[in-house]
């Protein structure tokens, strides 16, 4: 029978990770300058459609089928668009687990497969073509996402990896999402190179407004993402979701005491960037550490993600948005800390701190070694056969001019119509009354 409470806690956390990658997009696009902004906001758009109908016809079967003699590595074909999972149930386990239809998990999960490949985009903003990335998104989700999300939740290597009894331990998508997404923009760097003009020129966030609508945005969604995958509405979505929201807030202090540290002065970016580096953080850990632990989650990645973020300019690498600095090493501190921190509390295994063995860090340590340089490896492949064939790169004149207007024939704002309003408005006789601003200009 269906349990309607876990079915409506999957429908609604599918929903809150849906809403994550507009919230992505709004936080990329206030980042990025004001030449490209609309450039970067498609880029996030554009992965949901792509994805969402790659999902379908292939990707939750690669990533939850049997894939018979290679099911350590990829999954089968028995899924494949979906309609053998149509009035299937996930029966009931005796402990409040299952009940839910299994296209609910699968829409789910398509969620999560969309906001990964859209994590990736920030690291080139103002240089990729945009039919390239077009071309890149299904490819990556191909070839890196589907894959290592079978490995880790499927019936992959990674899942059953197990060292004196220690399983590798990935709540909410750790090494599947962030670590993943993260070493895929730190290879796309390499292949397409700095921006014109890094290192030189000041090239700050265009709307900090729109960065932390985005970040809000994200935090509101991460709910569904960490506490949606506990598959019930349980005392385990309920730590998820404790988990989830303190974590992020010491990041957020964590980070602005090392701005005030290093510059004297805290900044809103760094509050907006410090939320998501706890988000990604406490991801792996949501369910298997105190909400104590899940604090010092927090701070440990707010920390290290705010000195992490200028190791761009220290070894020259162009990760525009920071998703290296955030995302593969905040995937890489909330996988680890586990091997310290994992409490037991829902039934998984202790860390150092709480009197279990080495086991559990090594297994970590080797889940996110395998992903990190697979998903390197692989993304560079691509990226390399892309810009080959039909250049991934955009020319320096369309850089220099902007994205949104060179390739996309439109603009975020109207400049020389407001140049032209302002102008009109000097140049005017005084109107009756001595008012010298038109109604346009006010308006």
């Amino acid at each position: 029978m269906i349990d309607t409470g876990n079915t409506t806690w999957l429908l609604i956390s599918a929903a809150l990770v849906m809403l994550m990658t507009p919230g992505l997009a709004f936080f990329y696009g206030g980042m990025s300058r004001a030449k490209s902004v609309l450039n970067m906001m498609l880029m996030s758009f554009t992965s949901i459609a792509v994805v969402s109908v790659l999902w379908v016809v292939v990707g939750h079967s690669l990533t939850y089928s049997d894939g018979g003699p290679v099911d350590a590595f990829i999954g089968g074909f028995d899924y494949v668009g979906l309609s053998s999972l149509i009035g299937e149930i996930e029966p009931a386990d005796g402990e409040g687990g299952g009940g839910y239809p299994l296209l609910v998990d699968a829409g789910f999960q398509m969620m999560f497969a969309v906001i990964t490949v859209a994590l990736i985009s920030g690291a080139i903003a103002d240089r990729a073509k945009f039919g390239a990335w077009i071309l890149f998104a299904p490819l990556w989700a191909l070839l890196a996402y589907f894959p290592v999300a079978h490995w880790v939740w499927g019936s992959g290597w990674i899942g059953d990896l197990e060292i004196g009894g220690y399983e590798v331990i990935d709540f909410a998508g750790g090494t599947a999402v962030h670590i993943n997404a993260g070493a895929a923009a730190l290879a796309l760097t390499f292949v397409l190179g700095r921006r014109k003009g890094f290192g030189s020129e000041s090239m700050r966030p265009h709307n900090l407004p729109f960065v932390l609508l985005g970040a809000a945005l994200l935090w509101f969604g991460w709910f569904g993402f960490n506490a949606g995958s506990a598959y019930a509405a349980d005392g385990t979505a309920a730590l998820a979701l404790v988990n989830t929201q303190v974590a992020t807030a010491a990041a957020t202090g964590a980070w602005m005491l090392v701005e005030r540290f290093r510059y004297g002065k805290v900044s809103a970016l760094g509050f907006a960037s410090g939320a998501v580096a706890g988000l990604v953080a406490i991801t792996p850990a949501a369910a298997n550490v105190t909400p104590l632990g899940a604090i010092a989650v927090g701070l440990l990645s707010g920390a290290v993600c705010a000195y992490a973020i200028s190791w761009k300019f220290k070894f020259k690498y162009d990760d525009a948005l920071d998703v290296v600095g955030i995302h593969m090493v905040g995937g890489i501190i909330g996988s680890l800390v586990l091997g310290l921190l994992a409490a037991g509390v829902t039934g998984g295994s202790d860390g150092l701190l709480y009197g279990g063995g080495v086991g559990l860090l090594a297994v970590q340590a080797i889940a996110v070694v395998g992903v990190t340089v697979y998903s390197f490896a692989v993304t560079w492949v691509i990226a390399k056969v892309i810009d080959l064939i039909i250049g991934f790169r955009i020319p320096e004149e369309v850089e220099t001019n902007g994205l949104d207007h060179e390739l996309h024939a439109e603009s975020a704002y109207a400049f020389d119509e407001l140049d032209e309003t302002e102008t009109e408005a000097v140049s005017s006789p005084t109107p009756p009354g001595g008012e010298t601003t038109s109604p346009q200009v006010r308006a």
